[in-house]
């Protein structure tokens, strides 16, 4: 098992780093922890599950009909938010709840007998493998093996090649000259080329959009801006994830233009790699660089100048690039991650 500097335990599979339970991960569904961890700690909160307790990472995985690796972590951010301790054998000890220490939602009954894989089988596994992809090109490029995804998982091949193609069709994949898939590595030059595309397609998206917005919807940008700029100090990684959709993806789905939308699709898999990147280093700079300048882009929005928004939202694009380069430069220097049988590495970044 990898350690991170911040003494963090495993994340998905494989994978270590700092987090927070709750957290809205990549992909359609809510990662499968998230979900075991929900109804875990409302068990904990009402009871149902009693101090003293003992859960353990096969019980959990047994219970949810889940794999060890959501187990793991959802046990983990139960030990984080105080919800059990590490006993003295194996697993965790449910302990008395603390004052202030309660669960983000109560699970219903319904929810506590629900066995966690009752969605389709290629989104059960979708969100974890994103993850770890995502989380490795910050290193190097990675090629992507679909037979034995498909046997590290235990799916079909079917399964995997629907996880592979959902990752082609959000930009993470792409197709080597021997029709093999590679994930490509986080690098100065292929950061820079993806955001000097969104530079170029992304304003002319908003110029379409803007005259198709709700009437409210950009009300509740502002008033969404206005809350993460007072409270920046305190911020956190699935904060400015929000906040980074509903400016670059919410917003600009209003133009009505699918193919545009498909054309900004690729060089948008800078947005899945920000929530991990950000959910990693949301501390990075005192104060949140893109605040202000969606904030820009919002106030021209707002008075009717649709040119200077496409022109504010030009320039945050283009002084963006090195702000993205300084946090995959934090998780090569800070972080490692153990290898995984479908990931073989390409090089060195």
């Amino acid at each position: 098992m990898s350690a991170s500097p911040a003494g963090g335990r495993e994340g998905s599979k494989g994978w270590q780093g700092r987090s927070r339970a709750g957290e809205q991960g990549a992909g359609l569904a809510p990662r499968l922890y998230q979900r075991a961890f929900d109804i875990l700690a409302a068990q904990i909160g009402d009871g149902v599950l009693a101090a003293g307790t003992r859960l353990t990472e096969s019980g959990v995985a047994e219970q949810f009909d889940i794999s060890r690796a959501p187990a793991r972590r959802a046990l983990a951010e139960l030990e984080r938010s105080g919800f059990v301790v590490k006993s003295e054998g194996r697993g965790y000890a449910v302990r008395k709840p603390l004052e202030g220490v309660s669960a983000h939602r109560t699970a219903t009954p319904a929810e506590e007998d629900v066995r966690l894989v009752s969605q389709p089988s290629w989104e059960r596994i979708y969100a974890e493998v994103e993850d770890e992809i995502v989380g490795r090109i910050s290193f190097a490029s990675w090629r992507v093996n679909e037979a034995k995804l498909a046997r590290y998982y235990h799916v079909s091949r079917t399964v995997a090649r629907d996880v592979v193609g959902r990752l082609q069709q959000r930009g993470v994949l792409r197709k080597d000259d021997r029709s093999r898939w590679y994930a490509p590595a986080l690098t100065p030059e292929h950061v820079g080329e993806l955001y000097e595309l969104r530079s170029i397609l992304e304003p002319v998206a908003l110029t379409k959009a803007a005259p198709n917005m709700p009437r409210n919807f950009l009300a509740g940008m502002r008033e969404h801006l206005d809350e993460a700029i007072a409270h920046a100090d305190a911020i956190e990684g699935p904060t400015l994830d929000r906040l980074e959709e509903e400016m670059h993806v919410t917003l600009l789905e209003y133009c009505g233009n699918r193919t545009l939308m498909q054309a900004i699709t690729l060089p948008q898999s800078l947005l899945i790699a920000h929530r991990f990147l950000y959910r990693w280093t949301p501390r990075l700079f005192n104060t949140e660089p893109f605040l202000p300048e969606h904030m820009e882009v919002v106030r021209h929005l707002g008075a009717g100048d649709i040119r200077g928004a496409a022109n504010a939202l030009e320039h945050h694009l283009k002084v963006s690039s090195g702000r993205a380069l300084a946090r995959v430069d934090v998780i090569r220097r800070e972080f490692h991650a153990e290898s995984l049988p479908y990931l073989d590495r390409l090089d060195v970044s």
